[in-house]
């Protein structure tokens, strides 16, 4: 039986209007099926039109622009339901899903979901929960001392991984899925035992800890920036009274 970085693997991610995941829109998004390490990966797209403007600083990122976006994306509602059933039939398939920083993807979907379709993410998964492999919370768990930063780009540079037009969601998406095969290969001795269940399980009391390393860092550099502790989803926010 393979190893669970060798079989299959799923990856998704989002291009959006900003990084406020409570008030931002996704504009496109992808999800990447591999069936086997090296295997050609199946690739499915979509584009939105968000019914709300594209700040400049988010197309100069991801280079879609309102125009673009209103002449050939769709309308939100239908997408948001596609893309969440997508999710659900890869874990119904008991398929890893690979995010990147899933807490920005997968809660953004969630409030999309919510605001379009007046449904939850978890609402679509409550038979089949996913297992996420977030190679950010893995990279930075593994090889906590390493000095720099670790977006994608710089996950891909350290692993030998090649990103081929960055912020493009299916390429990000592809980029992601490879770098945790890499994490998987790399850290083998320690991973391998765990099921992928085990993994998700562990991930999250990982990025807890991170979460709070990273506010004692803000705290002593007198900054107020917060940092969520929830991993992979994010909670809603307590209803204002």
């Amino acid at each position: 039986m393979p190893r669970w970085f060798e079989g299959p693997l799923a990856a998704f991610d989002t291009e959006t209007t900003g990084v406020d995941v409570e008030r931002d829109r996704i504009v496109s998004a992808a999800l990447v099926v591999q069936r086997t390490a090296g295997g050609v990966p199946e690739v499915r797209r979509w584009l939105v039109s968000p019914g709300v403007p594209v700040p400049p600083e988010a197309t100069a990122i991801h280079g879609l622009t309102e125009e673009h976006l209103q002449r050939h994306g769709r309308w939100p509602a239908p997408v948001m339901e596609e893309v969440a059933r997508a999710l659900a039939q890869q874990s119904a398939r008991a398929t890893p899903l690979v995010v990147m920083n899933a807490p920005f993807d997968l809660t953004l979907l969630d409030r999309e979901l919510k605001r379009h379709r007046n449904a939850s993410l978890a609402g679509y998964l409550s038979i089949h929960p996913l297992c996420v492999l977030d190679p950010y919370v893995l990279d930075k768990h593994l090889d906590r001392y390493r000095k720099g930063r670790r977006t994608l780009t710089d996950l891909c540079a350290h692993y030998g991984v090649e990103l081929t037009g960055a912020h493009d969601a299916a390429a990000d998406a592809t980029a992601a899925l490879d770098v945790v095969r890499a994490i998987g290969r790399r850290f083998a001795g320690q991973l391998e035992p765990l099921s992928v269940a085990e993994l998700h399980t562990r991930q999250a009391v990982w990025y807890a800890a991170q979460a709070r390393g990273l506010q004692a860092w803000f705290a002593r550099n007198g900054s107020e920036t917060t940092c969520d502790p929830a991993w992979p989803l994010r909670p809603d926010l307590p209803a204002v009274a």
